[in-house]
């Protein structure tokens, strides 16, 4: 898609989750654009970029309700990160009427940062056009987050799940990379062999080369002042 593209939905289908299905996903193939089984909070992180801890003024249901969302933009081409971030945007003001405001709040806040020895990153093999991505897999108390062609903005978007105060991007890194993050989430359940990964903050510096440095600063918090359920398809 043009890089100065604004798109909107050209068809959304709009509705609550099936209960016995347990994919998630926030997708991206082609012009086609799946949300699978999200909240409408996690539609709200996804779209401005925040942590959970950034929202304020939401009704239960926000957070607790999972919908499906199957559409194609009103723009040819495929949608970068940012403006599938606005296609989520719009749709959360035009099928939940979503009217908001922003406030200014002092906060924690973990900032993105290098680590003492440098950044342990390889440059990305794909080609400018291509989009980022990140594909989740792991087993019992671990993880492992593959991403490919992300900058340091995109991933302080790709981790919001995974981090419980909002991540602001200090590395000063300009570029794209591919890397591999494994790493321990749950040790009640992960193996006792010596074979775990470490947890998350080790992880990122060991493999990584990064760090995330806890800080207060102000911080953005959207108040949510109107939201319903979906308006029908």
């Amino acid at each position: 898609m043009a890089k100065d593209a604004d798109p909107d939905w050209e068809v959304a289908t709009v509705k609550p989750s099936d209960p016995d299905e347990t994919n998630q996903t926030f997708a991206v193939r082609g012009r086609h654009v799946v949300i699978q089984r999200q909240s409408v909070e996690a539609m709200l992180m996804v779209g401005y970029g925040l942590q959970k801890n950034q929202i304020a003024g939401a009704p239960e249901w926000v957070r607790t309700g999972n919908f499906d969302v199957d559409g194609t933009p009103d723009v040819d081409g495929e949608p970068s990160v940012q403006q599938f971030q606005s296609m989520v945007r719009k749709l959360l003001a035009e099928r939940f009427g979503l009217k908001m405001h922003y406030e200014q709040h002092e906060m924690a806040v973990f900032a993105l940062r290098v680590g003492k020895d440098g950044p342990k990153l390889k440059g990305s093999a794909s080609n400018s056009n291509t989009l980022p991505s990140q594909r989740v897999r792991g087993g019992d108390g671990y993880r492992v987050l593959e991403f490919r062609n992300v900058s340091m903005q995109d991933l302080t978007v790709m981790m919001l799940y995974n981090v419980d105060r909002p991540l602001v991007d200090q590395t000063g890194l300009k570029g794209r990379y591919d890397f591999d993050l494994r790493y321990t989430y749950d040790e009640s359940q992960a193996p006792t062999d010596g074979t775990a990964p470490p947890g998350l903050f080790t992880a990122v510096q060991e493999q990584l080369g990064l760090k995330f440095d806890s800080v207060k600063a102000p911080a953005e918090v959207l108040v949510v002042d109107k939201v319903e359920r979906p308006s029908a398809n």
